[in-house]
């Protein structure tokens, strides 16, 4: 499984704990220093199921400082992702990308219940 983190983010490090508590193997991958390309970010959102603004680091400084809350909604899919691609900080992370699904953020009951039923 593919692991994507900032390093800094106390989510990302809860949840790096939490996998490394299961025993569960990982890569892990700075968003930062090796952001998610236009081509991943299109396969996860897919594989995802969720809405594209779910990708979206919507905390995040970039977030506020480029306007987005207002400017996603007349943005197309492509744009949106094309944004994404562009900086790894504007995504929403943790992400845990494995064979057959994509999690976004982190919350404990949903990543168990992935977990246990992917295994």
């Amino acid at each position: 499984m593919l692991f994507v983190e900032y390093p800094k983010c106390t989510t990302c490090q809860k949840a790096r704990k939490w996998l490394e508590g299961r025993g569960t193997a990982f890569t892990a991958r700075h968003i930062k220093e090796d952001a998610p390309t236009l081509e991943e970010l299109q396969i996860w959102y897919g594989r995802s199921g969720l809405p594209l603004k779910k990708f979206f680091n919507t905390s995040g400084l970039k977030y506020k400082e480029l306007g987005l809350k207002d400017k996603l909604p007349g943005m197309g899919e492509a744009e949106q992702l094309a944004l994404l691609a562009s900086d790894g900080m504007l995504v929403k992370r943790p992400i845990l990308v494995g064979d057959d699904f994509v999690l976004v953020g982190f919350r404990e009951n949903e990543w168990a219940a992935k977990l246990a039923t992917s295994r």
